[in-house]
Parts: structure tokens; sequence; C-alpha cells
């Protein structure tokens, strides 16, 4: 009776966190999408989506090549980060999340003086004589901020994963012959795909929904989803617009989430290790 009483007081605070911060704001989501500026029920907000089919378009394809670029720096990072002493390990992994502990604004704007103009790589190009680069206010420089605000959250669920990953699986097939590289393609990949899968959605979700890396390193020239939708929401004072997108872009991060998990139960239902 008394443990009952205690867990029905501790998940107490998580139903209101959750009635007032997840539900309430998806009731208000959903009900200016479905309204008009009297209050009454109207489709012209959800019509207005075609518009921005591009915009959706382009959001995904940065979101895909933001993610495949974490993947590729990310993956191998954290497979030679598990190969080193454990105080090493601890070292390298607070110093992965030391840039998720400082303010996203604060990272963003430090790149800008990085890229710009007058940053501090064309001033080291100019004293060479080589002459500045177009470096801000470009599509690659809304990658690089994509890859370097969210490579964390790409290298830590891999990491996780290979770390407690059984190693007699691995003796095993040094047993049977097996070189490193058919270690590391047949057994090490297939088993870490969890995190990999992990790291992709959480790369991949706030890529395609992100408005302030575009504004500071795009500079308008990159439009994403995201900055259509502070738009309106800011600017356009348009709630209802602003709204119909961001159920599209729900349903772009559901979709994604449902991908995801598809293929990681698949994958576990398969075993992992491949013969």
């Amino acid at each position: 009776m008394n443990k009952s009483l205690s867990r029905k007081l501790v998940d107490k605070p998580y139903i209101v966190w959750s009635v007032l911060f997840i539900i309430a704001p998806l009731i208000m989501v959903f009900y200016y999408a479905f309204t008009d500026s009297t209050s009454a029920f109207s489709l012209a907000s959800i019509k207005a989506i075609p518009a921005y089919t591009s915009t959706i378009l382009l959001s995904i394809i940065y979101g895909v090549i933001a993610s495949a670029v974490c993947l590729i720096i990310g993956y191998p990072f954290a497979y030679l980060l598990t190969k080193t002493k454990l105080s090493t390990q601890s070292m390298m992994v607070l110093l992965v999340m030391l840039p998720m502990w400082m303010n996203f604004l604060i990272r963003t704007y430090s790149w800008m003086t990085i890229l710009g103009d007058s940053g501090i790589i064309n001033t080291v190009l100019s004293a060479l004589g080589l002459g500045s680069v177009k470096l801000i206010n470009t599509g690659g420089a809304v990658i690089l901020g994509m890859v370097y605000n969210f490579l964390p959250y790409m290298i830590l669920p891999i990491y996780n994963v290979i770390s407690k990953m059984d190693n007699s699986l691995i003796e095993a097939a040094q047993d049977l012959g097996s070189t490193k590289a058919q270690i590391l393609r047949k057994v090490i990949m297939p088993l870490s795909l969890p995190g990999v899968i992990s790291g992709i959605t959480m790369v991949f979700v706030p890529c395609v929904s992100t408005f302030y890396i575009t504004q500071k390193l795009g500079g308008g020239q990159v439009v994403l989803i995201g900055d259509i939708i502070e738009t309106q929401f800011q600017s356009a004072n348009n709630y209802h617009l602003g709204a119909s997108l961001s159920l599209v872009l729900m349903v772009l991060i559901i979709l994604c989430l449902g991908i995801m998990n598809f293929l990681g139960a698949d994958e576990d239902s398969e075993g992992g290790v491949i013969i």
C-alpha cells in the first residue's frame, strides 16, 4: 500500500510536466493549424503547405547530408575511442560532451567569428597572400554548423554500444582466422547498428528543425522549414500557417523515428552478426 502510494506521488510531477509541456502545446498546434483568424474551423493553412514543398525537401536534404557527415566522422572516432585506456576514454568522452554544456548560441557565434569575411580563417589566408574565401553565408557553413553542434549526439550512442559489446564474439572471430577488417565489417559494425540508428535519429531530427544555424551561418541564403516556422510565429504573426508547417515537421520526425525503430527492431531480431 505504501509502495503504491509512493509511486503515485513520484509519478504526479511527471504527469503534470507532460500535460504542461507536451500535451498542451500539441493541442495548441492542432488548434491553430485547423482554424483561421476568427477561430473558425478552416483548412486554408493546411492547403497552403504544398507551396513550401521545396523548402521541406531542402530541409530533408540538409538533414541527410549533416547526418552522413556526422556518421563518417563519429563512427571511426567512437570505435578508436573504445580501444584506448579507460582513463583516456573518460577524458575523451568529457571533451566530446564539453560543447554540449555550452550555450548553443555561443557555439554558433564562435563559428561566425571563425568563418566571417574578416574572421580568423580569412585573416590567416590574407596574411599568407592567398586572398580571402567566401565561407560565411553559404550552404557549407550551415552544414558545418550542424555537424559541429550535433556531432556529439552521433558519437556518444555509437561509443556506448561498442564499449559494451561482448568481446567473446570478437575473440571467436579471431580464433576462426578473421582479419581485423573482417571482424570490423562482419561483427562490430552489425552489432553497433543500434547505436548508429540512435545517432542518426538524434542528429537528423534537430538538423531538419533548426533555424538559428541557418540564420547566423547561412545569412538568409539557406532557408529551411524551421526558418519558415520561426518567421510565421515571430515576424508574420501568422500562427495558423506556422502551426500547419509545424505539423509537417512533426510528421517528418515521427516518420524518422518510426523508420529508425523499425530498423532497430529488425536488426535485434536478426541477431546482428553477419556470417
